[in-house]
């Protein structure tokens, strides 16, 4: 297993070097062979120290604790202390944890965010990886210059607009929005890097998507007993409540937040990871059995649909309709097949969860009640998203191509100084100005636009084929999401396009492509398969 501090040598290495002459056999040297006697020594020292800390400024009970955490992270140190691990630590941190509603603990100029300190932990771990352990190799992005074109336009648009910045007195408020997307954007570094094999992938999908079956299941529990689970971990875990939950409904009916900002997030979120559970229904490698695999994951696929009705976000009818639209046209068959197996299960929903249907998708019917409700109380918070539009375009024709500076806007708090759009577009457009929204049009338009070519390639494998395009989708999902509400302000459906970034990137830099020659018989199979469908619909057959 790969461990935090490197990965050991291979099986057959550590073979032959125990076996060369002058060679030591360690496994009969005993548990220290080849640990250093100054490691041992040191080691010592900071357990010895870390003891009488304990013992000396912490009650018994505390200290009692804290030293069987510490002896149980030695004994399992090599699971505690490996890239998987800090994979699915850092995964449900991002699913489980509410972002802007809790904070560690410690007395420090900010608010220290749990997925802040985990994020941090597994960075640091990298570099420290990375600059130390020769065989820790730095894996290439594939989104790179995307990236820095967005990164560059939002700075472009604060050097522009420094001076008004700093006479408004809001240079702070817009470095600290940039630091925050920097931040936002090294969990697709971290991702990125922790994805080296082809197992780390499908764990990181795998265990992405049952987080969002498990945040589904909560949701439909405080749909119905207004209850949210997920805002009482500070009970038992060591976190300080930043604010309580919202209570937003939906003409009359009440939404749920689950581990989310807001139930549009949710149900974004969830939207995003029912493409990734129809994947694993055929490619999972647990169940092994597929009957079984497959009705695993339709149960997973139903509970994230449930998930996404209980948050009551019209904008998840939207997401899920992009994205059934882009495998109608790419791969009718995958649709069909697709929608024969959905067009039941919204039956159920619909009678199960009656109002909340009516308000999701039975509203769309209602034309004139639909756009009538957009154009709300323009220019103020909370408004329909169409009355925010002649407001809004005020606003940029003044300063059209460089807006009014990334971050300046302030839509809370008794500082606010602008309104809530609930449109990531608009907002970009005012803030960075058209070369911003340039930007951002390059940083979410090209990974799905490689991900397709790659997965209609004849280099790809079927099932990376298959996971690029369930991965470019996703994507499209959340491009069509960004319309309707303020995307970068929500923080767990950003990190998971940034997930869903890290694997497209794996996909197009790591993963196997098919052998240039083939044996005979491999030959003439791929000659029948090809004789029997285009090579343009191998890709639609993995996943019906």
């Amino acid at each position: 297993m790969t461990v935090l501090n490197g990965a050991p040598p291979e099986a057959g290495e550590t073979n032959r070097a125990a076996d060369a002459p002058g060679s030591t056999n360690r496994a009969s040297a005993g548990p220290l062979a080849g640990v250093s006697r100054g490691r041992v020594i040191a080691a010592a020292a900071v357990l010895a120290a870390a003891v009488l800390a304990a013992v000396l400024l912490l009650p018994p009970l505390i200290a009692g604790g804290a030293l069987l955490v510490l002896a149980l992270l030695v004994l399992f140190r090599r699971f505690v202390f490996a890239w998987t691990t800090a994979l699915v630590l850092l995964v449900a941190v991002i699913m489980f944890v509410p972002a802007r509603r809790y904070a560690i603990p410690i007395p420090l100029p900010f608010q220290l965010e749990p997925y802040r300190l985990v994020l941090g932990i597994v960075i640091v771990a990298l570099v420290v990886a990375l600059l130390t352990k020769p065989d820790f190799r730095w894996r290439p992005i594939a989104f790179g210059v995307p990236i820095a074109i967005m990164l560059v336009t939002v700075l472009v648009s604060f050097l522009v607009n420094g001076m008004a910045l700093a006479n408004s007195g809001l240079v702070e408020t817009a470095i600290g929005g940039i630091t925050q997307l920097l931040v936002m954007l090294s969990v697709f570094f971290a991702f990125r890097q922790l994805l080296r094999s082809e197992r780390d992938v499908m764990l990181l999908i795998t265990v992405l998507t049952w987080a969002g079956v498990i945040v589904s299941f909560f949701a439909l529990i405080e749909r119905v007993a207004r209850t949210n689970v997920f805002l009482m971990l500070g009970s038992f875990l060591p976190l300080t409540l930043l604010r309580e939950g919202g209570d937003v409904s939906r003409a009359g009916a009440a939404r749920a937040f689950g581990s989310a900002q807001h139930p549009i997030a949710l149900a974004v979120a969830l939207c995003l990871l029912i493409p990734l559970a129809i994947y694993l229904a055929k490619y999972a490698v647990w169940p092994r059995n597929e009957i079984n695999r497959r009705l695993v994951y339709a149960g997973a696929i139903i509970m994230l649909f449930g998930g996404v009705l209980a948050a009551i976000s019209r904008t998840a009818v939207v997401v899920l309709g992009v994205m059934f639209l882009i495998t109608l046209l790419l791969h009718p068959r995958v649709a069909a097949v697709l929608f024969a197996i959905a067009f039941p299960v919204v039956l159920l929903a619909a009678v199960v969860l009656p109002k909340a249907f009516d308000k999701m998708v039975l509203s769309f019917l209602d034309v004139d009640s639909l756009v009538a409700s957009q154009y709300q109380s323009a220019g103020m918070g909370g408004a329909g998203r169409l009355a925010d539009l002649e407001p809004a375009m005020r606003e940029v024709a003044k300063q059209p191509f460089f807006g009014s500076g990334f971050g300046s806007r302030i839509v809370i708090g008794d500082e606010a100084n602008s309104f809530i759009l609930d449109n990531q577009f608009l907002g970009t457009l005012m803030e960075t100005g058209a070369l911003g929204v340039l930007g951002l049009a390059v940083f979410l338009l090209v990974p799905p636009i490689l991900l397709l070519r790659f997965a209609f390639g004849q280099a790809a494998k079927r099932r990376h084929a298959a996971l690029a395009f369930t991965v470019a989708v996703a994507i499209a999902g959340y491009i069509a999401a960004i319309f309707f509400y303020d995307a970068f302000g929500f923080f767990q459906t950003f990190f998971i396009l940034c997930m869903l970034l890290a694997v497209g990137a794996w996909l197009l830099t790591e993963a196997p492509r098919r052998a240039a020659a083939v044996a005979p018989a491999e030959g003439e199979a791929d000659a029948a398969s090809a004789s029997a469908a285009p090579a343009s619909v191998a890709p639609a057959e993995a996943t019906a």
